[in-house]
């Protein structure tokens, strides 16, 4: 299987350059960039999280993503660094986003999630300006570390681009992004396809392998990985031959030292002899959802084949 293979050596660059996920002295920094710090370890840990949850022990890669995951936590002081965070912006939601993902996994921080909770209660907090679909991103987070949503999915998802149930034809870079987190925080991220209402779902079976089609064209692969990942959280995914056709194609792009780049492709220019053909912020986030993606793809391909021999998936 594509999807497999793509994992594998995908996952083998992120184990190869997972310090370039750790936390430097500018993660509590007040100048210092978010989406430099601790947006990477959020995504690794998130993705590994996910995987961990879908993939069985027996499986080498379960091991190999659950020491990333130790990692991650490890670089978080074992969770101390939250409540840092929280004093210093006690209103940015990110630090509780963050924290969600290693608390899917089973890694908690009493002192953190007390000290959270105490700062959901206020207004400040509710009535923080978001997106829809950072909005509802926020609620499940909340939901994920314990505390009470201060809203509700309902709420947050109708107004969403995908809540809405918008003209196939306005799908575009913003909208597509939009989309696949709000399926993320329906499925928590993959892990229960039976998150997504069924209008949703009959909307995405009929519209996301066209939309895929259309991405796989310009070749933005990082988007590609991620409505992948949506079509293996869905209910029922589209039909087995058109992701096996779109893995073959994420697989063409993939370097041989398994990265994935986040749009074009390196043969566009003569090969580099570095091993590395792109900068860390270029593909590390691509490379992420190529690991998750696949390993929800394998999942549900070994849960469907469990249940045609009468095994519970």
């Amino acid at each position: 299987m594509s999807a497999r293979r793509v994992q594998e050596a995908a996952l083998d660059w992120v184990s190869a350059h997972r310090d370039r996920f750790a936390l430097g002295e500018d993660a509590l920094a007040a100048d210092g960039q978010v989406n430099r710090t601790w947006k990477p370890l959020g995504e690794l840990a998130q993705v590994c999280a996910s995987v961990s949850a879908r993939t069985p022990r027996s499986d080498p890669l379960h091991a190999r993503v659950a020491e990333l995951l130790d990692f991650a936590w490890q670089q978080t002081r074992e969770g101390e660094m939250f409540p840092l965070m929280q004093s210093l912006e006690p209103f940015a939601t990110y630090p509780l986003e963050v924290y969600a993902a290693f608390a899917s996994a089973g890694y908690r921080h009493p002192g953190y999630e007390a000290s959270a909770a105490v700062v959901a209660r206020t207004r400040g907090w509710r009535l923080t300006e978001q997106y829809p679909t950072r909005r509802l991103g926020v609620i499940e987070a909340e939901r994920r570390s314990g505390l009470p949503p201060h809203g509700t999915v309902s709420g947050a998802l109708d107004r969403t681009w995908l809540g809405g149930l918008p003209e196939p034809w306005t799908f575009e870079r913003a909208a597509g992004y939009a989309l696949t987190h709000v399926v993320f925080h329906l499925t928590e991220w993959g892990r229960a396809p039976q998150g997504v209402p069924p209008e949703l779902a009959d909307y995405l079976r009929h519209w996301l392998a066209p939309w895929l089609d259309t991405c796989l064209e310009a070749r933005m692969w990082d988007l590609s990985c991620e409505l992948l990942a949506v079509a293996a959280s869905l209910p029922e995914p589209p039909e087995p031959a058109v992701t096996e056709d779109a893995w073959r194609r994420v697989a063409a792009a993939q370097h041989t030292c398994g990265a994935v780049p986040e749009e074009g492709a390196f043969q566009d220019a003569a090969p580099p002899a570095r091993d590395d053909p792109y900068d860390f912020t270029d593909c590390y986030h691509s490379t992420l959802m190529a690991v998750f993606a696949a390993a929800l793809a394998t999942a549900r391909r070994e849960d469907a084949e469990h249940a045609g021999q009468g095994v519970p998936g």
